[in-house]
């Protein structure tokens, strides 16, 4: 068994949910390692419907222990909700799921700034959420955030509210003109998320550490995904944690040399929520059409998603900075009926060819997309579950997006149940350096 990372090739929304929840059933651990609420996997299976916006999804299974690590910021009445929806839909939370207490919390100042700073930059705006992850982000740098370990100690976690207030409804009422929290109304509201939550947290950077030496097989989630990386992404339309493998390490507390594998997965198209470049992307009447087959809308905010042609070039840079064992391709049905696909094999910007993603945003926002035309297929692909039941326009297009990768595909999902998948190697039995 190995220690394996998930983390999205592309601009997040790739189905991660869907593939941890298979891998889940393998694992005795599943951490969670960065971002915050702002983030949702979706996963169906014989139960019904399930979604996630921190718990990990491997909490569907009886005996995975699922743990949110010190890199994910906590909204607590974000997380209690969730805790309650699932528990509505049967689902145990007990002694399963655990919270480090060096994980940040966000404060409803944080919302508010969020929100506040993003309607200020009018055609500039990033196109975040609104739920305050990079506030808290922000906080977490700047030394002044407060951490859900805090909950534990009510006269630290009153002292630092304390503090933070002076400064921060100053900035609220003379730069936004929104208006100031009271410490005494935040205090008690977060007193009752301590009385709920205390009983899950945990040194968990410990725990899991342990659970490795014991020889325990652990999974670590990402959300987002590869582009919207914080150091690596194409910033600053990006999100506000290390959302590249390399996050695993750090938002979990556990070395990297105890990491085995990276499972990148992808889109077998492409598609990008909010603003910032996208060369592939179709403005036409293919793009609404992978829009609607896709049902390419957020779990977490229901936003519309941008959709276009897969992109080489962003798959091959996410091979490299997360040094990516195997792929996992999701929504290859959502392709059936197209008779021609396209793959971007390079940009071209002012007489340049781009055969690496460059980190200038501007040719990033103007660059024409190089394309490799492929047939596709009239076939239904929908809930193929062997390599050999797919048809021969599939696997031509499923090589090339493997050879162009530099990197060996794993996993195809045909659909959005758990068993409408093909399974050419389980990346999380694979021995360690098999690869």
């Amino acid at each position: 068994m190995s220690n394996l990372v998930v983390i999205g090739a592309q601009w997040g929304d790739e189905g991660k949910g869907k593939i941890v929840d298979i891998l889940a059933r393998d694992a005795d651990v599943v951490v969670r390692y960065q971002g915050g609420s702002n983030a949702g996997h979706t996963v169906i299976n014989q139960q019904g419907t399930f979604i996630f916006h921190l718990i990990p999804s491997g909490i569907l299974y009886r005996g995975t222990l699922c743990v949110i690590g010190n890199g994910v910021v906590v909204d607590p009445a974000a997380l209690i909700e969730e805790m309650d929806h699932l528990q509505g839909q049967g689902v145990k939370i007990g002694k399963n799921f655990v919270i480090s207490q060096r994980a940040h919390l966000i404060l409803p100042y944080h919302k508010a700034i969020d929100k506040a700073s993003e309607q200020s930059k009018g055609s500039r705006r990033i196109g975040t959420t609104g739920r305050g992850i990079g506030p808290s982000y922000a906080d977490k740098m700047s030394r002044i955030g407060i951490r859900v370990g805090d909950l534990l100690n009510p006269r630290a976690f009153r002292t630092k509210l304390e503090e933070n207030l002076v400064e921060i409804n100053w900035f609220l009422e003379q730069l936004y003109k929104v208006e100031r929290f009271e410490v005494e109304k935040v205090y008690q509201q977060y007193m009752g998320y301590a009385e709920r939550l205390k009983s899950h947290i945990v040194d968990a950077a410990m725990l899991v550490n342990r659970m490795i030496d014991g020889r325990k097989t652990v999974l670590f989630e990402g959300a987002q995904g590869t582009h919207l990386d914080v150091d690596l992404g194409t910033y600053p339309y990006v999100t506000s944690s290390s959302a590249t493998a390399g996050g695993a390490a750090t938002g979990s507390g556990v070395g990297p040399t105890k990491i085995d594998a990276v499972l990148g997965v992808a889109k077998a198209y492409t598609t990008r929520v909010g603003s910032g470049p996208f060369p592939t992307e179709l403005s036409d009447e293919v793009g609404a059409g992978l829009q609607e087959r896709g049902k390419e809308f957020g779990a977490t905010t229901g936003r519309a998603r941008r959709c276009g042609w897969f992109d080489g070039v962003v798959m091959r840079y996410a091979t490299r900075v997360n040094g990516l064992t195997s792929l996992a391709v999701t929504k290859l049905d959502v392709l059936d009926g197209c008779k021609e696909l396209k793959i971007c094999t390079g940009y071209r910007y002012q007489g340049q060819l781009y055969r690496d993603m460059p980190a200038d945003l501007q040719a990033l926002t103007e660059c024409e997309p190089i394309y490799k035309r492929f047939k596709g297929w009239s076939a239904s692909t929908t809930g193929v579950t062997s390599y050999k039941g797919l048809p021969s326009e599939a696997k031509r297009y499923l090589q090339f997006i493997e050879d162009h990768a530099e990197c060996p595909i794993d996993m195809i999902s045909t659909g959005s149940k758990r068993n409408d998948t093909i399974i050419l190697k389980n990346p999380l039995k694979a021995r360690p350096g098999s690869r």
